[in-house]
């Protein structure tokens, strides 16, 4: 593998890059596209721009996604400097009946907004993403930075969740050493147990499914339906792959992974409540650790947590650390939390969803989850 990969050197990937003033520079151009297909030089041009980012999350495939499995109206809005892209803000829109429209960069992922250097390029990206949000007339831009941009009309923000990621070294040898002992007790224990792990991408889309669609029902969250992550295996097809543990042919826990130049993530993982106690979703992390550091990564991103929380305290028993997460609004109408499932408007809801069928909320929750930002 190489020397170790140290914190420094990774969070340039997957950081927002820290504005640099430029004195005396000009306002840049700001031009919006409705990318599809193929758009020639305009998609090349942003395509080269993305590429040099090198995060999972930051690829125009996911507006090809977005479209095609939740059909949202996507937009690049990209800063210009002497002919030559700059900045850009990819954003769809979020629209429902029952909830409205939004404009959000991005959703389903952790990681969004404005990605550039420039101070300049910043302002104006934001600018034109108000300007949007006013001619779609949604209710709110929501925005999801990790470093807070200074603009006068994001006036609202959430700080209440952190990103957890964890700086990986060149072996899993080395890895193993850093883990607590009560932490390779329950890897070795679910080791000893009849559980075989399987790789692969659409052919376990069923068993991951099936164990995603059960804990989502079980915490009483709508469900994102099939046609989102077939759609993402198909789009990345030499970064996202699935994990799946099995315990006598039967998917116990699953995961998706996404890989990018210098850092994976795991945007969605589950297990069965059922086999908590024989260690299967910890079998499963140490898997998804191992995977990535043979890929070559220097971080693994565990996804946000409410600090304190289990999730957070599950993320962290593993070394990973808090990283911020800045979610920044324009508000046009109501609040920017008010369909966060931690809102105490939804805690009734939350426990008739938790008592439904699983076959129940998979048909109803893809129709409520796609319009929910």
């Amino acid at each position: 593998m190489g020397n170790p990969k140290t914190a420094e050197t990774a969070s340039t990937t997957w950081r927002n890059p820290e504005p640099v003033a430029v004195a005396g520079a000009a306002k840049p151009h700001v031009q919006v596209h409705r990318l599809s297909g193929n758009c020639g030089a305009d998609a090349r041009r942003i395509e080269r721009f993305v590429n040099e980012l090198q995060h999972p999350s930051r690829d125009l495939g996911w507006l090809n996604i977005f479209r095609q499995a939740l059909g949202h109206r996507t937009f690049v809005l990209e800063a210009r400097s002497d002919g030559r892209t700059i900045g850009i803000l990819l954003l769809a829109e979020v629209s429902s009946w029952w909830f409205g429209s939004f404009l959000v960069s991005l959703p389903y992922l952790n990681h969004g907004g404005v990605w550039t250097s420039d101070p300049h390029a910043a302002s104006a990206l934001i600018d034109e993403a108000v300007r949007l949000a006013d001619e779609l007339n949604v209710r709110y831009l929501e925005m999801r930075h990790e470093l807070e941009h200074h603009h006068p009309r994001l006036r609202h923000q959430l700080t209440s969740k952190v990103h957890m990621r964890l700086t990986l070294p060149a072996s899993t040898e080395e890895l193993w050493s850093q883990f607590k002992s009560k932490l390779r007790s329950q890897i070795r224990n679910a080791e000893r147990r009849d559980f075989s792990v399987t790789w692969g991408g659409i052919e376990l889309l069923k068993d991951f499914y099936d164990v995603f669609s059960h804990n989502m029902r079980d915490l009483g969250t709508p469900v994102y339906g099939k046609p989102l992550f077939r759609a993402i295996l198909n789009e990345f097809p030499n970064k996202a792959e699935l994990c799946c543990v099995q315990a006598q042919g039967k998917a116990v826990a699953a995961a998706l992974l996404l890989h990018g130049a210098n850092i994976t993530e795991v945007p969605s993982a589950s297990a069965l409540r059922s086999f908590r106690s024989s260690n299967a979703n910890m079998l499963m992390y140490w898997c998804l650790l191992q995977r990535a550091i043979a890929r070559g990564s220097s971080i693994f991103d565990f996804g946000r947590s409410s600090i304190e929380s289990s999730t957070y305290q599950f993320k962290k028993q593993w070394g990973a650390m808090p990283s911020p997460a800045v979610w920044q609004y324009y508000v046009r109408h109501g609040n920017c939390d008010a369909l966060r499932p931690d809102n105490a408007k939804f805690s009734l809801a939350i426990r008739v969803w938790c008592r439904l069928p699983v076959a129940v909320t998979r048909c109803l929750g893809p129709r409520i989850v796609r319009g929910i930002p």
